[in-house]
């Protein structure tokens, strides 16, 4: 497995998508970013989407992986991976915003990210159709930050 960073144009909008239901919403963050990618023999299997906020800050938009090699550690090693190049570039805080319940919750907390605030119905106002994980609706959102 390789870990790199990729131009934006190089990661597949399907795989985008996994972690994010609006192409619209992706296509405006994806302008800018910095893209992280994990591979095997020149495949995309995993993608790590962020942006600098300010000098000290940075957020992760995105963090995708294909379903066919999750539960491998593959997002978890890119996650590693590309808090260990933003720190290389002068980044101190990485925040993202996730729901505030499901298994991307435990993903974060287990890597350090700890609750920063809450987002009331962000998820009810910020997209057209509703979102449910395990037959329960997402409404707010968590703001996560870690120190690095």
């Amino acid at each position: 497995m390789e870990y790199l960073e990729v131009n934006s144009h190089a990661i597949p909008i399907e795989l985008l998508l996994e972690a994010d239901p609006s192409k619209e919403s992706i296509l405006n963050y994806l302008s800018g970013s910095w893209c992280f990618v994990a591979t095997t023999r020149g495949k995309i299997l995993a993608a790590c989407i962020v942006k600098a906020q300010g000098v000290e800050l940075a957020e992760i938009y995105n963090i995708s992986v294909y379903p066919a090699y999750q539960g491998q550690g593959i997002g978890s090693k890119l996650l590693q991976f590309t808090l260990s190049e933003l720190s290389n570039r002068g980044v101190k805080r990485v925040e993202l915003g996730t729901g505030t319940f499901g298994y991307q919750l435990t993903y974060y907390q287990r890597i350090g990210f700890r609750v920063a605030s809450v987002s009331k119905d962000y998820f009810l106002k910020q997209y057209d159709m509703p979102i449910f994980e395990n037959g329960i609706q997402h409404k707010d959102m968590l703001r996560l930050y870690i120190q690095i």
